[in-house]
């Protein structure tokens, strides 16, 4: 199983619907299959997210956060890990927000 603990995560590309952006960086920690982060910068004032991975590594999350104009979001997230050449994690992701207009996106994140 990959480990993500202690590992600092930056959006490279977003869905237009998005609200995270190369501004937001996400801190994970994990204990054995469960992982959480927070996160912030750019459009978010503050979020979180709680996730299950599986044996390869996917992630199976739930987050919520309040953007900077004071908005309660919440979504879910399936993401897909790749080590990259230089050994850092980017996660391919496809999300949908469970609130507001309940559209989906994708979105690429990379260890920074």
């Amino acid at each position: 199983m990959i480990d993500y603990n202690n590992r600092i995560f930056r959006s490279v590309s977003n869905s237009a619907n998005g609200e995270v952006s190369n501004e937001t960086l996400f801190y994970y920690k994990q204990q054995g299959f469960h992982i959480t982060a927070v996160y912030r910068g750019g459009n978010i004032a503050d979020g979180s997210l709680s996730a299950t991975a599986d044996e390869a590594g996917n992630l199976n999350m739930r987050y919520q956060h309040v953007n900077i104009n004071g908005q309660f979001l919440t979504g879910t997230c399936y993401s897909k890990p790749e080590i990259m050449p230089n050994g850092k994690i980017r996660l391919h992701e496809k999300w949908q927000w469970t609130c507001g207009d309940y559209s989906s996106g994708e979105s690429v994140m990379e260890e920074v």
